[in-house]
């Protein structure tokens, strides 16, 4: 069974006719045979019970996934404890009239004020939110030891603070965690963000070992192995992320919601849900996260991130997240500018530009996002290489063109690619791209196939005009 209710004087025959509506089956408990004739003349399956009674409770079903406590105000203690009793691995939601104290519901999963809640908000916790929140108890429940939660490589603002959220909500349910990385925090603003609120992460190096944790978590990335430095035949207890996933996601529990802007939404919701109020600095981050990935709430945004947002407003500190939007601009960032201006190509209002070595992926994120704001430009595409591997990083903005596709179909073959519709990237070995060529000719054998493959993706013919590097430099051994 789905959804159990037991009583609801605290909400009312319309808040149970609308659960009814829902997908999944539903069951009302009450004390009174015409209560429940009454309901059950509402289409309703509802039952006669002492709904205090543990062992009549326990009648109606054998597994039950959420369960609604909503008797009279004298009631509630006793019939919560009975809920608890009858169901323990149920989530329990306790509905409270005005004045009831809610101590005595102290065994519920979620205590729900009815008279200063909407109705929607009720619904949602009984329902898909609802167990969610269960299941995510559950997964940390089940953890026996240490818990890695790690980012996506390179972490970007919303991975690190869901990371960090994630760390925070574990060690509420007595779970030691540890926010970790691979690769580096290289753009400014990211290491802006983790030096003023002092958020704690560990970095790990390739093939660290990681058998001092008993379980991991992924945030803001849903395969091990795909853009992380873990193998990919890693098992996974919990992911929480908002990107669409390619292939199906095996992980023990699984919160992958791609309706929404940002993971650390999500996160935010479970602080919610749970009651958990994030200190300054993590709601900071939470906030700043949810920002960043939604360009300021104007990409791929959605009501509850504006939610999610306004209820951390109040908690965080604004004047150090002002800090952290006007970082010092590194010397590699205006390099790489710099060089992918001089060296761009443009076909319509698609530029792409390979800027040759690099010494921080990150300066080309920066750079395509600097390139979009150039006139008549919709969509750039700038990649760069280092340590044998090529990065390239798209962004488009006010066109039909879903990025993370069109690199999917580009690169998923010869490497890793995905994102979203508007911000995307890949990776690809550069031994792929090469194989063959000679030293001299590598770099503009990878500008060829990287540009002529995108284009392909793109379904649009490139128009290349007369081109040199700017710095003569093939980026290779002599």
């Amino acid at each position: 069974m789905d959804r159990l209710v037991l009583g609801y004087a605290a909400v009312g025959t319309s808040f149970v006719e609308r659960l009814a509506d829902r997908p999944g089956s539903l069951v009302v408990l009450v004390g009174d045979d015409d209560r429940a004739e009454s309901l059950r003349e509402a289409g309703i399956d509802a039952r006669r019970v002492d709904i205090a009674d543990v062992e009549d409770v326990r009648t109606v079903a054998g597994d039950v996934d959420s369960v609604v406590v909503a008797p009279a105000a004298d009631a509630v203690g006793r019939v919560v404890r009975t809920a608890r009793t009858a169901y323990p691995d149920a989530f329990l939601m306790a509905c409270l009239a005005d004045g009831v104290d809610r101590a005595a519901a102290a065994a519920a999963d979620r205590i729900l004020d009815v008279p200063r809640a909407a109705g929607e908000d009720v619904l949602e916790c009984a329902g898909d939110g609802g167990l969610r929140t269960r299941g995510f108890r559950a997964a940390l429940g089940d953890i026996d030891g240490r818990l890695a939660v790690l980012t996506h490589d390179n972490p970007d603002p919303d991975a690190i603070a869901s990371a960090v959220g994630l760390r925070r909500l574990a060690a509420a349910f007595d779970v030691e965690a540890e926010a970790c990385y691979y690769g580096d925090i290289g753009h400014q603003e990211n290491r802006a963000l983790v030096n003023l609120f002092e958020f704690d992460l560990r970095n790990l190096d390739e093939g660290a070992d990681l058998s001092s944790f008993d379980a991991v978590a992924l945030v803001d990335h849903s395969r091990p192995g795909v853009n992380d430095g873990l193998p990919p035949e890693t098992p996974i207890d919990i992911v929480v992320d908002h990107h669409p996933p390619r292939t199906p996601v095996n992980a023990g529990f699984v919160d992958l919601r791609s309706d929404v802007g940002a993971t650390c939404t999500i996160l935010v919701e479970y602080f919610d849900r749970f009651g958990i109020e994030p200190t300054e600095s993590l709601a900071s981050g939470l906030l700043y996260g949810i920002r960043t990935d939604t360009q300021d709430f104007c990409r791929g945004v959605s009501p509850v991130d504006f939610e999610a947002a306004a209820g951390l407003v109040e908690a965080a500190d604004s004047d150090r997240l002002r800090q952290v939007e006007s970082p010092s601009v590194s010397v590699d960032t205006l390099e790489t500018v710099g060089t992918a201006i001089s060296v761009r190509q443009v076909t319509g209002d698609v530029l792409t530009s390979c800027v040759g070595p690099i010494a921080d992926r990150d300066t080309l994120a920066q750079a395509a996002d600097r390139l979009l704001g150039m006139d008549g430009i919709a969509t750039t595409l700038v990649f760069g290489y280092t340590d044998g591997t090529v990065f390239v990083s798209a962004r488009s903005r006010g066109v039909e063109r879903d990025l993370g596709e069109i690199l999917r179909e580009a690169f998923a073959q010869i490497g890793d690619a995905g994102g979203h519709a508007d911000m995307a990237g890949a990776q690809i070995p550069v031994g792929i791209l090469t194989e063959g060529a000679t030293d001299t000719d590598c770099r503009e054998v990878i500008d060829d196939v990287i540009t002529d493959r995108f284009f392909e993706a793109l379904g649009v013919t490139p128009d290349y005009g007369p081109f040199i590097y700017a710095d003569g430099d093939d980026g290779f051994p002599d």
